[in-house]
């Protein structure tokens, strides 16, 4: 422990885990108290090229404040100090980051991991231009139904830690494949035995066998199945596009589950203009998600409220559609999260750093930009404030690149930088 300092204070918020790149990690992560947290062990992680704190009172005063030649303390699952590294406290144990680049985990505030089977056919077809009938989502909701949980489980734990080895320490994940009650519910739990950061999507499509009637659809989400729901989840999601939930629909979903204790996120504005936007901000949603096609109003509406404008670049890139425009978004205020959306028909990536390669290259980000939207961003677009950021009390969740600099996610793209991942204070990889 640091001589004379006292163990960090436990910032608020729920505290999300995923499963560990080993079977000893997976079960400590399976947990909402790893074991390591209760050690008061100090570590110092010296010898950094540049840290990114996302704390603009530290460093070169940026967004980002970037702190050269730097170095960071962990105290239990906490950082407890940050600064340049010939200034750094004694402490219990060193490690040398090698001249290394850091930067928070990252954090994926939109993915749809409880699921079962693929959709390759869907996505060759859609590349190689030909025509593809196969049933999109319901494609996906026939295979999940059919799934055992333990299935389930192991598709999560194997796409998570896919992420964990990407540099993603913390994430959020949605149920929506499996529109009855029980495989709504059934989704939850195993979403809630590795996050905190579930979300209820039932109102995801109108179920199959209501197709003809979605109006009792949509009373079944707001009823039953929401009761069934609500004890395992965060939040609650709708898709409001054409094809989907309409204004009126979405605002019914969203106020339901908003009575039961879940706060809102949308799905809004990703293929055509609509009320997506604009219901996120009357609602006081963390985030409106997509944001493909705004007007004036939708953007204005964003500057001035806390709804964070979450974009998936990824699913642009699997389905060839507009890009968002981000930069716009930006100059108008509006705060920005990047996130993987990865699911298996639109967007099957988990590699947070595979989009923020793509919005410095497509959507008019900068590189300081696109970092920290993957990571104060993502945080913001969840209302926490103890992720995304490397300053005392926050948690010891940090990302250790093979590069100098962490302008080399865009810079260098496809290219596997991540060489440790650290999470509540521990080494994962």
């Amino acid at each position: 422990m640091i001589q004379g300092r006292p163990p960090a204070r436990p910032a608020p918020g729920p505290h999300p885990t995923a499963d560990q790149a080993s079977k000893d990690a997976m079960s400590n992560a399976t947990t909402h108290s790893p074991a390591h947290s209760a050690s008061t062990a100090s570590t110092l992680i010296t010898n950094i090229a540049a840290l990114v704190t996302n704390d603009p009172s530290l460093g070169d005063s940026s967004p980002l404040g970037l702190i050269q030649d730097a170095a960071v303390v962990i105290e239990g699952d906490r950082v407890v100090w940050t600064g340049d590294h010939s200034k750094a406290p004694a402490t219990d144990n060193r490690v040398d980051a090698g001249g290394r680049a850091v930067v928070p985990g990252f954090v994926d505030s939109h993915s749809h991991l409880v699921f079962a089977g693929d959709r390759t056919e869907e996505f060759n077809a859609r590349m190689s231009g030909r025509p593809y009938r196969a049933g999109g989502i319901r494609t996906t909701v026939a295979a999940t139904r059919a799934a055992t949980e333990a299935e389930l489980e192991a598709n999560l734990t194997r796409y998570l830690t896919e992420a964990l080895r990407q540099g993603t320490t913390t994430f959020e994940t949605k149920s929506g494949y499996g529109l009855t009650v029980e495989d709504e519910a059934r989704a939850l739990r195993v979403a809630a035995a590795h996050t905190d950061e579930v979300t209820y999507l039932g109102a995801h499509i109108v179920a199959p066998e209501f197709a003809d009637d979605p109006a009792a659809y949509v009373a079944l989400v707001t009823g039953e199945m929401l009761d069934a729901c609500a004890p395992h989840a965060r939040w609650i999601d709708v898709f409001c596009e054409q094809g989907a939930f309409d204004g009126d629909q979405a605002r019914a979903v969203l106020t339901a589950g908003r009575a039961k204790g879940l706060h809102p996120r949308i799905h809004a504005n990703q293929l055509s203009h609509g009320p997506g936007v604009r219901l996120a901000v009357e609602l006081d949603a963390a985030s409106a998600d997509h944001c493909t096609h705004l007007t004036d109003a939708d953007v204005d509406a964003l500057a001035n409220s806390r709804t964070v404008a979450t974009l998936l670049p990824g699913a642009e890139f699997s389905t060839r559609a507009p890009w968002p425009d981000a930069r716009r978004l930006l100059d108008a205020g509006v705060t920005v999260a990047l996130s993987t959306d990865c699911n298996p028909g639109s967007s099957f990536t988990s590699s947070v750093p595979f989009c923020i390669a793509l919005a410095v290259r497509d959507m008019g980000m900068t590189p300081d930009e696109a970092v920290w939207a993957a990571t104060a961003g993502g945080a913001a677009a969840l209302r926490r404030t103890d992720v995304g950021r490397l300053t005392p009390g926050a948690y010891a969740d940090l990302t250790v690149l093979d590069a100098p600099s962490h302008v080399h996610l865009a810079y260098r793209p496809g290219v596997p930088l991540v060489t440790q991942v650290w999470r509540r204070g521990a080494r994962v990889i």
